[in-house]
């Protein structure tokens, strides 16, 4: 008997089914579908970025897409990546370990709250952190990047919607921190990150993204090589759009790409 996938196409399959053909079948169905569909969530998500690039006055090439790839199965980072994309970002230290050595090839990006006991396990390949939101922990990144012979890019973290369970610093902390680069010569800082609130209200969340970009213009007058402020990281699923129009280079998606858990 053929067996159709609903996807145009067929399968030989023999009756009676034993427990290991009905497992199969259901695998080859529901896998092959997801796999589809996030192939053609990424095409549609970059196709949005740059319409939203372009709306905005901006070349579509100047923003990038962090695919959220937490608590997604290895097969679906592939999917995307044989799709042609290569920035993925994680929330946790121990799946980004975990992740790496199969698909080393990916640029990993740390997004998450990063403790400063757990630098040590991504310092030798993490391609971008973002979430630097004290001193202390950038002494640390450099510490563990100095070990491994690298510069480590970073971003530091503002706390733009100003909420307490939020981390970040404030502008006069990232200005001082800045000045004291020379501290740290095995790190580079590559922009700001930031994280609107999860509100309604679309011009509480454009003034929020607008604070991030002023500080970055604010910072660009401090000249040093290993600080380009050229970086910004903000903009999710529900707001990337909102973020693009206020600067955005690099935003965060994952439901939009991979969907909801």
């Amino acid at each position: 008997m053929l067996l159709y996938h609903s996807l145009g196409e067929y399968e030989k399959i023999h009756f009676p089914l034993d427990k290991n053909s009905r497992i199969h079948c259901k695998f080859v169905t529901q896998t092959k579908a997801i796999h589809m569909s996030v192939a053609q969530h990424l095409s549609d998500i970059l196709s949005r970025i740059q319409q939203s690039a372009s709306q905005a006055g901006r070349s579509p090439s100047s923003v990038r897409l962090i695919a959220v790839s937490k608590t997604k199965p290895i097969e679906l980072i592939q999917e995307a990546l044989h799709a042609g994309h290569i920035d993925f970002g994680e929330n946790r230290v121990q799946e980004l370990r975990e992740k790496h050595p199969i698909l080393p090839q990916v640029h990993w990006h740390m997004i998450g709250s990063l403790q400063r006991n757990k630098v040590k396990y991504i310092a030798p390949f993490v391609h971008l952190i973002h979430s630097i939101d004290s001193e202390r922990l950038l002494a640390e990144v450099n510490k563990q990047a100095a070990k491994h012979e690298r510069i480590i890019n970073c971003l530091l973290q503002l706390n733009i919607s100003e909420e307490a369970v939020k981390s970040g610093f404030e502008e006069e902390e990232v200005e001082q921190l800045l000045r004291k680069i020379d501290e740290f010569p095995h790190i580079r800082i590559m922009g700001l990150m930031g994280m609107a609130a999860f509100v309604a209200e679309e011009e509480i969340i454009r003034q929020q993204f607008r604070r991030l970009r002023l500080a970055s213009e604010q910072f660009q007058a401090i000249e040093h090589p290993r600080i380009e402020m050229k970086e910004l990281s903000m903009g999710m699923s529900g707001d990337f759009e909102i973020a693009i129009e206020e600067g955005a280079t690099l935003v965060r998606i994952g439901s939009a790409v991979f969907g909801r858990r």
